[in-house]
């Protein structure tokens, strides 16, 4: 395999990748509601002579390969963007990057298509909706994915900014969990309404749903081996429209993450939320309400394919290519993945690319309304989805 001309052909690539992207930015959607996201994927893919197939509520797939004998490996990009006002200063101004992993897998469709008839097995694109809710994967799993032709091995790439490293760096996670498992909370407190300077007549909600947000990091810090992670957050708190009036209810919402693939320690965990919540409620005198939804588990990478993968982006990028378990010092990511799932049933890597670092100006991170990337590494994901696919199948068909 000439990696060179690969690398070369992805390159003069660049300028329509950043099209793709810019275009795909300026017009987010989120969820499985991905009407101009789908249409323009599909369109673009048929015009690289594919078939593309919708799977689930909003996927897509597309088939190259298939015209020699061997294994099936499966490249994926998430399409859906966050319900976030952007605030950076571009001219192709909207949201977000998940559009970047769309582009990039569009330039790698490209890339496979022109060297069909020399893939040893297939590859298998899927353009994935609902990541950032966590069920797009799981909806895709349901209707098919990982059969018709069955997959062997998976692949998933995500940009990173505001690392101390230049763009262009490729990172492969090391053998393990790479990022925690994630499950989402809504605690409802429910009291009595009243006037602010009668609260002896009301029954404070507020007042029993802070009690709540504080006891619950007691978990951690006291119910916790000291070798077990997890982490507990409350992001949203809502109670009240005015300054003097006592509210009815009192709303949080939030996050559990651990490290255990079996989730038993999230278990426990969701067991005493309710104990901890439920009893504090009753203690102040409220009706208290605990659910959980939208559970992710945690990112398994498989040692092989990652020590595989590791070294194919060495022999494409040289130094630009980097064991990110070696930056992590072997600990799992506090983010999660949907992609997650998938890693659950088959052998998975994933890789990251660096899109733009604090001394370029790139300061802020992944989800921040002033969130800037660098556009100039598009080619190198295009390449890296490619190459990779390509080199895994060859060797599982015979010595290289």
């Amino acid at each position: 395999m000439d990696k060179s001309a690969l690398l070369k052909e992805a390159e003069s690539l660049q300028s329509e990748l950043t099209y793709l992207r810019r275009d795909l930015h300026r017009h987010p959607e989120t969820g499985f509601d991905l009407s101009y996201t789908k249409a323009f994927v599909k369109k673009k893919l048929e015009e690289f002579g594919y078939v593309p197939q919708e799977l689930g509520k909003a996927g897509i797939v597309a088939l190259v390969g298939g015209k020699n004998p061997g294994k099936t490996i499966l490249l994926r990009a998430d399409m859906d963007a966050l319900p976030i006002r952007e605030e950076a200063d571009v001219t192709y101004c909207s949201l977000n990057e998940g559009k970047m992993h769309t582009a990039m897998l569009l330039g790698a469709a490209k890339l496979l298509k022109a060297r069909e008839n020399d893939i040893c097995g297939t590859v298998k694109l899927e353009f994935q909706p609902a990541e950032e809710i966590f069920r797009g994967s799981p909806d895709m799993l349901g209707a098919g994915l990982l059969e018709n032709p069955s997959v062997d091995a998976a692949v998933m790439m995500h940009v990173t900014v505001g690392m101390p490293l230049p763009s262009g760096i490729l990172m492969v996670s090391g053998g393990g969990i790479s990022s925690t498992s994630c499950e989402q909370y809504h605690i409802t407190v429910k009291g009595k309404g009243g006037h602010g300077s009668t609260p002896h007549e009301a029954i404070d909600p507020i007042t029993a749903a802070a009690h709540m947000h504080i006891a619950l990091q007691e978990i951690n810090s006291r119910e916790l081996e000291g070798n077990q992670f997890a982490i507990i957050t409350t992001g949203h708190f809502e109670a009240g429209k005015t300054s003097n009036v006592i509210p009815d209810t009192a709303d949080m919402w939030g996050t559990v993450r651990t490290v255990d693939p079996e989730n038993k320690l999230g278990e426990h965990i969701k067991t005493r939320m309710r104990q901890i919540c439920e009893g504090i409620g009753a203690a102040f005198r409220c009706e208290t309400a605990v659910e959980f939804y939208d559970y992710c588990p945690c990112m398994v990478i498989d040692p092989k394919l990652s020590a595989a993968t590791l070294k194919y982006m060495k022999e494409l990028f040289d130094d630009r290519a980097l064991d990110l378990s070696l930056i992590s010092g072997g600990k799992a990511g506090g983010g999660s993945e949907d992609f997650a799932f998938v890693s659950h049933r088959v052998p998975t890597v994933s890789i990251f690319l660096t899109a733009g670092n604090c001394n370029e100006g790139y300061v802020y991170g992944q989800h921040h309304p002033k969130v800037k990337f660098d556009d100039s590494v598009l080619y190198c994901g295009s390449a890296a989805y490619a190459y990779t696919a390509l080199r895994w199948l060859s060797e599982q068909s015979g010595p290289v």
